[in-house]
């Protein structure tokens, strides 16, 4: 099946030949304009920072800024990567770069991501993701940026949707930018783990004629991609099973994992993104823009797993396990972790190769107006956005054999062998023609929105100005999978069901999987084994599988579709009064949401419609020209993911479980306040310190309980509120300094405490320690940066007894520039230069996942006019 690729690079080409045009004609006049009064932009990692400390210390709220020319500064590649910089954020790096964030303890569900006030659609390529309240950072390429703003304390004209803060990203404009202004770098990119070189090219032009009263800009970034994590898995379950020693001793009700294996994930990533943006000032009052973005990712993914499936099929079979090892859980029952499941006529060993071709798309479509009146303000902004993102191709190959296991787990341990077979010797493992699947799989994210301000500049007492505003938002998401399976008791298709069985590993492998695991895996841990080819597997398998013998039909399990209508109004009214400044005000958001899904074969609907009022306050008070005192209150709301609004209910027929959503999830809300300090001792120079405490009136964790459906009681995993909610506090600590002589430093540290009142729970997504630090050297040639970046471990959701939890993460990075000429910048590199692993268990010591994603390095040069 192929894919209709967005034609919007054509688009962008279109724009970009009709940007080139007037850039030609008018490069003389702009240029020999000497009496055009310009902005000073200032170069260099100093500028840049002493920018982001002058939207900190103008802004009438509780905020963060990252510049364009900061983020060029760091290694990072996309936004999440550049945003890990500021106090409070920490990012998901479990494919090897940042695509989720967390901010003051929040999970990444509980925070938003704009692009210059808007949303922007995300979708998701890997068939186990599901779309979210998130962002999607791995679509959006830095070069993109002009600013990142991240406002932690709300205000009422600002989207509700976040608990832990809310990131605008903000895009270039002409106007903002010299009459001719062209950038162009590339680079290659060294993966070590994959050992190969990728390029990556970008490039803006922008241009303004000299009346500056029309702008254009074109912008374009391309990045190839060859990415490899390593990773030795378990996959714990909720499923009790009765476990039999080899002297007839039974213990029951034990988790036992349904499996686990020794992975290889490989991709082949081709990342474009493109902005176009036409600028036009008719006049001193009108300021109009047209704002249009596309990404397109596609990739080429393999992911091999060699696994032992324990709970899968040896001890559901009956199999006896010799010496085992229990471990006890949170809730009372106990887990095995260790011991030999002798059986070894029975299925113990498989192979799990699959191919998937996925892709990511996503659009903004943007027109705003601004209108300068007399004492007044006008703000009018509409726009579109979209995404799809899923697969076309997601071929699952199941190769499996008799065999015994012999298992061996702990926090940081992950052994298991199949005694009796080679795992380099492929011929023990046949091909299961009943296991084959294909899964086509599609999410679609859409919004339209709607929007007006109204600023009215007034002398009432204290109160300097009234701001109000109107948004209407209609936001539908929908995801669809097409199963492809064999029938394997069709007698139609018999003779190629036989020929199927009949394929053993070894005649689709040309040798052995490269070495794994080199920082991750202990003295027993599976590194090598045969390996599926690609190129065999297609010949030999997808011949007989596309001649008709798998057949597709919809997954009424996967679809779900969920509309929401929001409307939002606000005022808002801002205050001064000698050193004292602010505002305050309230969001009114109603929200009507519709949740469809099948029930009971058939597609049916659940509704609801709530309303809220949530408050807010902002009070600065400049204590000195250095020192600026800060305080703020507001109550927040975050609405649940799409996945957990889903009416779905999935019951699997062998295991008598079942999964399902909860379209009556209650949004999450938390009565927040915090207060701090500032001291700016130098341009570019900061001391600060804030404090915060947030209470949620809920949150959101994973549960089985038993449910009467259809007269049977059934073990049902869905999500539900917590009783109790959680309380946050937590402190953020910064510090930055420009010592003189080119030297500089940089750091953060924030700690958060999270409580869930009656609860062994921790908190979903907190970490308690955070720390990031930067040490910088620059002069008229040179510029080198070193960073650090800490997270401590973090939690998820509840399996096998207890909360998943990722262990405390670390990272250097570095990168260093050489300023070749005025106009030419040589730059070098370097990502997680010590090859950090990612360790993923229970908290009661089930090793879940260990990740290693290897150094990146890379070199290039940018042009710039």
């Amino acid at each position: 099946m192929q894919r209709s690729r967005s034609n919007y690079f054509q688009k962008s080409l279109l724009a970009s030949a009709i940007a080139l045009m007037p850039l030609a004609l008018q490069a003389q006049d702009a240029t020999s304009s000497s009496n055009t009064v310009e902005e000073v932009v200032v170069t260099g990692i100093r500028g840049a920072l002493q920018q982001s400390l002058d939207v900190k210390r103008d802004a009438t709220s509780i905020v963060d800024a990252i510049s364009s020319e900061d983020i060029g500064k760091f290694p990072d590649k996309n936004v999440a990567d550049s945003l890990q910089r500021i106090p409070g954020i920490s990012v998901d790096r479990i494919w090897g770069e940042g695509r989720d964030i967390f901010v003051r303890g929040t999970d990444s569900t509980l925070n938003r991501t704009l692009m210059n006030g808007q949303n922007v659609a995300s979708a998701y390529w890997w068939a186990n993701d599901n779309p979210s309240r998130g962002f999607n950072y791995s679509i959006l390429a830095s070069e993109l940026v002009s600013a990142l703003e991240v406002y932690k304390s709300p205000e009422a004209r600002h989207d509700e949707g976040s608990i832990g803060g809310m990131v605008n990203v903000l895009t270039r404009k002409p106007m903002d930018l010299d009459p001719m202004t062209i950038n162009l770098s590339t680079e290659g990119v060294y993966s070590e783990l994959p050992d190969k070189w990728d390029p990556q090219v970008s490039g803006l032009v922008s241009w303004k004629n000299e009346a500056e009263t029309f702008g254009l800009l074109a912008s374009f970034n391309s990045q190839q991609r060859t990415m490899r994590r390593d990773g030795l898995e378990v996959f714990p379950t909720n499923d009790l099973y009765d476990v039999t020693d080899q002297n007839g001793n039974v213990t029951e009700d034990v988790y036992v994992p349904w499996g686990g294996g020794s992975a290889i994930f490989q991709q082949d990533r081709q990342r474009d993104t493109a902005n176009i943006t036409l600028q036009f000032r008719p006049n001193d009052r009108w300021d109009l823009a047209m704002n249009y973005v596309g990404s397109d990712m596609d990739m080429d993914n393999s992911n091999q797993n060699y696994l032992f499936v324990a709970g899968g099929y040896k001890i559901p079979n009956g199999d006896a396990v010799t010496d085992p090892v229990f471990i006890p859980t949170s809730d009372g029952y106990q887990a095995l972790v260790g011991g030999v499941i002798e059986n070894a006529d029975s299925i113990g060993v498989a192979d799990e190769p699959i191919v998937r071709e996925s892709f990511v798309e996503s659009e903004v479509f943007d027109l705003s107006g601004d209108y300068e009146g007399d004492a007044w303000q006008l703000h009018l902004q509409a726009g579109n956005t979209t995404a799809k993102g899923g697969s076309t191709l997601d071929r699952n190959y199941w190769f499996e054999g008799n065999a015994a296991e012999d298992l061996n787990f702990g926090p940081n341990t992950n052994e298991f062998s199949f005694p009796g077979i080679d795992t380099l010797d492929g011929s023990a493992l046949h091909l299961n023609a009943a296991n084959l699947r294909d899964w086509v799989r599609i999410m679609e994210d859409e919004e339209t929105y709607l929007q007006a301000d109204a600023n009215f500049d007034v002398q009432l007492g204290f109160v300097t100005a009234i701001k109000t505003g109107l948004k209407l938002r209609d936001h539908t998401i929908e995801n669809n999978r097409q199963n492809g399976s064999v029938d394997v008791s069709n007698p139609d298709i018999a003779e190629q069901v036989a020929a199927l069985n009949a394929i053993t590993l070894a005649d689709v492998s040309r040798g052995a999987s490269p070495s794994l695991h080199g920082e991750g895996a202990t003295s027993g841990s599976l590194t090598q084994y045969a390996f599926l080819d690609k190129g065999l597997a297609r010949e030999k398998v997808d011949s007989i599988l596309d001649s008709g013998v798998m057949t597709y039909s919809e997954d009424q399990r996967a679809y779900y579709k969920i509309n929401e209508d929001i409307t939002a109004a606000y005022v808002q009214a801002e205050f001064e009064n000698g050193p004292l400044r602010g505002n305050f005000g309230v969001r009114l958001v109603d929200t009507d949401q519709t949740s469809h899904a099948y029930i009971d074969g058939e597609r049916g609907s659940v509704s609801r419609s709530y309303r809220e009022a949530l408050p807010s306050v902002n009070v600065i008070y400049d204590l000195s020209e250095e020192v600026i005192l800060r305080a703020a209150a507001s109550r927040a709301m975050a609405r649940p993911t799409f996945q957990n609004l889903s009416s779905n209910i999935v019951i699997n027929a062998t295991s008598g479980t079942a999964t399902a959503g909860n379209p009556m999830l209650d949004p999450v809300f938390a009565d927040q306040f915090e207060f701090g300090a500032e001291w700016y001792f130098s341009d570019a120079s900061l001391l600060a310190a804030t404090y915060f405490n947030k209470a949620l009136s809920t949150f959101v964790f994973q549960n089985t309980q038993v449910e009467n459906i259809d007269g049977q009681s059934i073990n049902v995993t869905r999500p539900y509120n917590a009783d109790d909610g959680a309380d946050i506090q937590g402190i953020e600590l910064q510090i930055q300094h420009d010592f003189g002589s080119g030297f500089g430093v940089l750091g953060n540290y924030t700690w958060t405490d999270a409580k869930v009142p009656d609860s062994k729970l921790e908190l979903p997504g907190n970490s308690r320690d955070q720390f990031n630090a930067s040490g910088y050297y620059e002069n008229d040639l040179v510029s080198l940066r070193l960073s650090y970046n800490m997270r401590s471990e973090s939690y998820g959701g509840l399996t096998s007894g207890s909360q998943l939890v990722t262990d405390k993460y670390d990272q250097w990075d570095a990168t260093a520039n050489w300023m070749a000429s005025e106009n030419v910048d040589v730059f070098f590199t370097a990502v997680n230069l010590t090859n950090e692993i990612i360790y993923m268990r229970t908290a009661d010591g089930i090793p879940v996942g260990f990740y290693e994603n290897g150094p990146r390095y890379s070199l290039g040069a940018r042009l710039s006019f």
